[in-house]
């Protein structure tokens, strides 16, 4: 499937007319999300703006996806993901259907192509959590129906979406201007909120340990929208340097999934990257503590700062099922009730 990317703006919630979430409405449809890349900043703001008020009254959304089929099929162990599009869907009238391909790799049996061309005529949404980022796009460029990205090794789109909620949430509606501060693996979660930053006019910095930045070309796309954005992509080794002033610090796991065999090679490098007291007192101080989950905890990041009041690692978790509850709306295109939308700016 094709996605159409619409020149970058920003909008903050108050600034998302009525008009702008229904041509954003009109575009999603049908469509896929195979990286954060693929919206226009006019789609993301849309998406989290209809994540609120799904959060606010979910009622008004109990059947919005009435007799629409959802499968998974995850290569990798879940339970976040899982669960909260299982939620989402379920309770948007839909049903959900798990594949487990942890011990089956997509592609290895049956070639994605004729995967897809089966899959498409039983099922209106195809989500895949895989290792490769090519399995996921070649099965978009194949399937009729959307096809959603749950995780790749490229990057994890419905996460970041689901923290952005959660800034947004916690500065009072907008995350522009806001210093998001990004510390320890370059990883795919680093991309997506890199990316997802730039968009929503957030400056952010990633600090990462020598040879473990971002791709190149991901820290590329995300200072392209930055300079029309009006924020700022930063990347730097110092971690102390890179939370300095910030507003938000997150961390995540230094060996991600499909890495395990560097775990006692990254253990010493990433140490000086631990989220503790120490770092985060370079912070603001109301500054949020933020983790995608799951956490070893006292290695990325401390006991004290994780459970500690600035953490909202667990609103995180829950605005998952939100957002991918507002995703599944708009990529299905789904009947939207009327009345939460009178006044969409107001959130």
């Amino acid at each position: 499937m094709t996605n159409q990317l619409i020149e970058p703006q920003v909008h903050t919630p108050g600034e998302l007319s009525a008009k702008a979430f229904a041509d954003a409405q009109e575009s999603l449809a049908g469509r896929d999300l195979c990286s954060i890349a693929d919206l226009s900043t006019t789609e993301a703001a849309a998406i989290l703006a209809l994540a609120h008020k799904v959060k606010a009254n979910p009622a008004a959304f109990r059947y919005a996806l009435d007799a629409k089929q959802m499968v998974m099929f995850f290569e990798k162990a879940s339970l976040r993901t899982r669960l909260t599009f299982e939620v989402a869907m379920n309770t948007s009238g839909g049903d959900a259907m798990f594949v487990d391909q942890t011990q089956s790799p997509l592609g290895e049996r049956e070639s994605l192509a004729d995967m897809s061309r089966n899959v498409e005529r039983w099922v209106q949404v195809i989500v895949l959590r895989t290792y490769s980022h090519d399995t996921i796009t070649e099965m978009a460029q194949y399937a009729t129906c959307p096809v959603i990205n749950a995780l790749s090794d490229h990057e994890h789109p419905c996460q970041a979406l689901a923290d952005f909620m959660t800034v947004e949430e916690r500065f009072g509606g907008s995350a522009r201007g806001i210093q998001f501060t990004y510390v320890g693996d370059g990883n795919n979660v680093a991309h997506s909120l890199m990316l997802l930053a730039a968009q929503l006019g957030a400056h952010c910095t990633i600090g990462t340990p020598k040879n473990y930045a971002p791709k190149a070309e991901v820290v590329a796309q995300a200072r392209a929208i930055a300079n029309i954005t009006g924020s700022n992509i930063t990347l730097v080794q110092d971690p102390v340097a890179a939370v300095a002033g910030a507003n938000v610090v997150y961390t995540d796991v230094c060996t991600s999934m499909g890495f395990e065999h560097e775990a006692t090679k990254r253990a010493p490098i990433f140490k000086p990257y631990q989220v503790n007291e120490e770092l985060m007192a370079h912070a603001q101080p109301d500054a949020a503590f933020m983790h995608c989950l799951p956490a070893h905890r006292n290695a990325e990041v401390t006991d004290a700062v994780f459970d500690g009041p600035n953490s909202v690692v667990f609103e995180q978790a829950e605005n998952r099922m939100h957002v991918q509850k507002a995703l599944l709306l708009l990529l299905l295109g789904a009947k939207l009730p009327a009345t939460p939308f009178a006044h969409i700016a107001a959130i």
